[in-house]
């Protein structure tokens, strides 16, 4: 819950037996914004947070029709790969990139992306659903309804991310 305090917000939660404290300060005489945080040592929440922060900036370059484009990188539903090809996939538009698969994957590992299949890189933050698939296989249902598999060799690292067995 925030709460007001002159111009700053606060904010109190809970998180793994560990308090976390949000403060926002917002004036007028601001010009830059600045983010600060303040802990006794670095854990791996602590490290995906700065993580998170460093990826608002980040932009992939896609191709389409010819053109070249910046792609904000959470505009990117999915990354798929076809006879050699490799393609971006947006809500509403489809990049063909440069990059190789794996070079996206080591770049964009830190936000929030995973490996889904040999071909295929999904953000995870576009999950809308999933289902049990044959094999232990799972199926993923994105924002934009369409569906992707991710093989039985991954499908263990999404169980690990969401708490599940």
């Amino acid at each position: 819950m925030f709460e007001r305090k002159g111009f700053a917000i606060v904010r109190k939660a809970k998180r793994e037996g560990e308090e976390v404290k949000i403060t926002i300060h917002s004036e007028a005489q601001i010009t830059e914004t600045e983010v600060t945080i303040s802990c006794n040592h670095l854990t791996p929440e602590i490290e995906k947070m700065i993580s998170m922060l460093r990826m608002l900036d980040k932009k992939l370059t896609g191709i389409k029709d010819g053109e070249t484009y910046l792609i904000d990188v959470d505009k990117v539903l999915y990354i798929d790969t076809v006879d050699k090809k490799t393609f971006l996939y947006t809500m509403d538009s489809v990049y063909e990139t440069n990059l190789r698969l794996y070079e996206l994957e080591e770049q964009l590992a830190c936000a929030d992306f995973f490996r889904a299949n040999k071909s295929c890189i999904i953000n995870f933050r576009e999950i809308v659903s999933l289902k049990a698939d044959l094999d232990r296989r799972i199926r993923v249902t994105l924002t934009n309804k369409e569906q992707l598999v991710v093989s039985r060799q991954y499908a263990e690292y999404v169980k690990q991310r969401l708490g599940v067995k």
